[in-house]
């Protein structure tokens, strides 16, 4: 798909899918320190699913965001190639757990401006948005 293709929209059942894939890793999250237990399950272009949960360390710095640990996850598996659809986050705290900036860069660059992203709002609903609505004026690089 080029970027400029808008792709076809995501079924109830892709993102119920995607959301108890994102809640299954969540529990495998390493969060000794803030208990706060991510996970993430990326839906590829060519359908494939990857997923990934935090991984914390002890030098906050160093720590994996779920969704850095389930593209890493793609790119290992599927090549450098690879686009991302959709992202779903997931927590097992009911906070609210939208994409930190570094994750929303890294979304945007493997991914089209149309890549959706479903995190949990602080009010406890979902929120569906694009990786550009979320990144508005992003670095880009041409792929």
């Amino acid at each position: 798909m080029s970027q400029s293709e808008a792709p076809a929209q995501l079924s109830h059942a892709q993102i119920d899918d995607l959301r108890q894939q994102a809640l299954a890793v969540a529990a495998n999250a390493y969060a000794p320190f803030s208990g706060f237990r991510v996970g993430a399950a990326i839906l590829l272009e060519n359908g494939a699913v990857t997923t990934g949960c935090n991984v914390e360390n002890a030098s906050f710095r160093l720590t994996t965001c779920a969704e850095q640990s389930a593209i890493a996850a793609a790119i290992s598996l599927h090549g450098s190639a690879t686009c991302v659809r959709a992202v779903v986050i997931v927590n097992l705290n009911g906070g609210a757990s939208s994409p930190c900036g570094g994750c929303r860069q890294t979304i945007l660059e493997l991914g089209t401006p149309d890549t959706e992203v479903f995190f949990p709002a602080a009010d406890g609903s979902e929120v569906r948005s694009t990786i550009s609505e979320l990144l508005p004026h992003a670095f880009l690089l041409k792929r």
